[in-house]
């Protein structure tokens, strides 16, 4: 064999090295538009992710695990254009190839949803998009799982019996297994509501119940059926009552923590009837059962029993001195003194998110007077850049938060308005803003610049 042979084998050997290489490495899937994905397992993801997703599109995916089997939706990331409402852009996700069935959630914003699971081997979800600005969209894993069941009980189930209990697996002698999803689906008599009360309940604590959780449904009938709470932690629910005579309930529990569950018990009852009640201090009372849907807002999580709230003590009675009134006629002492210079922010956009605790942006929903001269802020949250140890509320499909200013008069916020607001966070979780805080009106425009600077080193 002579040499330009031993030549010519060489540079093929090499190049089919390079080609097996390549065909070895693994690719990222690509996403589409919507789809049918028939498996027992596998990835979904927002077209053309991680590039942003298109305006104006309307995508939906069909997911089918083998019969026998529920589909488990867990989110590993999550990126859409944020709204207090979710009216711009949002991924809805139903309990069946169908709209007629029950919403399972409507997502969007940065806030990555916790998982989620359908009550037979089907699953549905449809992304919306608007004309005007644009995330990366989001990227979940499927799976199809097993119900729960045991010899001695079976985890969720098809119930239609006027009152009755829900468990979660091993209760009482043992903690839940890790790794479990259980559904069941009450339906009692068309003219009847259901009202569920908890005899006990631990579950794994998380701020934002990610993790394990037990969640409610309204209805399963109409494509309005909603959320009514997802709760988690060592604190009871409040009773909960629906608006029609269905309701689903979903108890989820990851691979990691588990605890000691929950038992429950259901009782049905005419609507617009009066139920008893009893209170705190063993006083019965009864109140009407709402002909719409309630929402219970969800009680915040903690792993011990939070400590009792103690009001600050009253100001100390100031002596009466006669009135001194300067040559410029102010009263000396009149001023607050954390609001002493002039209502002007410190630092510039940039300084102010690397020095800030939290970023945010919100609607002001409420504006009231607090102790000591300062003042309480609600917000609805839009978009958050920041939270550090910022604790943040679920109420329905809603994320809100309270702030305290410290000045009434600065930073100037006005009820109904979008800001960009950053802060410091208390001992108690809350966000603190002082007179020099950053806060400034807030557009659809921004979004960009703040994800910028959050990609920067500080």
């Amino acid at each position: 064999m002579n040499g330009n042979c031993i030549c010519g084998l060489l540079v093929l050997s090499v190049l089919l090295g390079q080609t097996e290489a390549q065909q070895a490495a693994p690719t990222r899937p690509a996403f589409t538009c919507g789809g049918d994905l028939v498996a027992d397992s596998g990835f979904i993801g927002s077209e053309a992710f991680p590039n942003f997703y298109k305006p104006n599109s309307k995508c939906t995916w069909r997911i089918t695990v083998p019969e026998g089997n529920i589909v488990t939706l867990s989110f590993r990331i999550f990126d859409l254009e944020a709204d207090s409402q979710c009216k711009y852009d949002y991924l809805d996700v139903f309990n069946s190839h169908s709209h007629l069935v029950q919403k399972l959630g409507r997502f969007c914003g940065t806030f990555r949803p916790g998982n989620l699971i359908s009550t037979t081997n089907t699953m549905m979800l449809e992304m919306v998009s608007d004309e005007a600005t644009q995330g990366r969209g989001f990227v979940a894993f499927f799976s199809g799982a097993k119900p729960y069941v045991d010899e001695q009980q079976t985890c969720g189930g098809k119930i239609t019996k006027a009152q009755g209990e829900i468990m979660t697996p091993n209760w009482p002698n043992d903690k839940y297994p890790p790794g479990t999803s259980c559904s069941w689906l009450i339906t009692v008599e068309p003219d009847m509501v259901i009202q569920v009360k908890f005899d006990k309940f631990v579950l794994e604590a998380d701020t934002y119940c990610r993790f394990d959780y037990v969640a409610f449904y309204n209805g399963g009938e109409r494509d309005d059926s909603q959320l009514i709470g997802k709760y988690c932690g060592d604190q009871a629910p409040l009773p909960i009552v629906t608006s029609g005579n269905v309701l689903l309930v979903q108890f989820v529990s990851d691979l990691s923590v588990t605890s000691d569950g929950f038992l429950a018990e259901y009782t049905s009852f005419p609507r617009g009837a009066s139920i008893p009640s009893v209170d705190s201090h063993t006083n019965t009372r009864t109140f009407p059962i709402p002909a719409i849907r309630l929402f219970v807002p969800r009680i915040p999580v903690t792993t011990t029993q939070p400590p009792k709230y103690i009001p600050p003590p009253p100001p100390e009675p100031t002596p009466v001195k006669p009135t001194i009134t300067r040559p410029n006629g102010r009263k000396p002492g009149s001023q607050n003194p954390l609001c002493a210079k002039a209502c002007k922010r410190d630092g510039t956009i940039k300084t102010s998110f690397c020095s800030s605790e939290f970023v945010i942006t919100g609607k002001i929903s409420s504006i009231s007077p607090g102790p000591r001269g300062t003042v309480n802020v609600g917000l609805s949250l839009i978009r958050t850049y920041k939270s550090g140890r910022l604790i943040i509320s679920e109420v329905g499909e809603t994320m809100s938060l309270k702030l305290v200013s410290k000045c009434r008069k600065c930073p100037l916020l006005r009820r109904g308005s979008d800001y960009i607001i950053m802060g410091q966070v208390d001992g108690d979780g809350r966000g603190t803003l002082a007179p020099g805080a950053f806060t400034a009106p807030y557009k659809a425009q921004h979004h960009n610049l703040l994800v910028n600077i959050n990609n920067q080193p500080c």
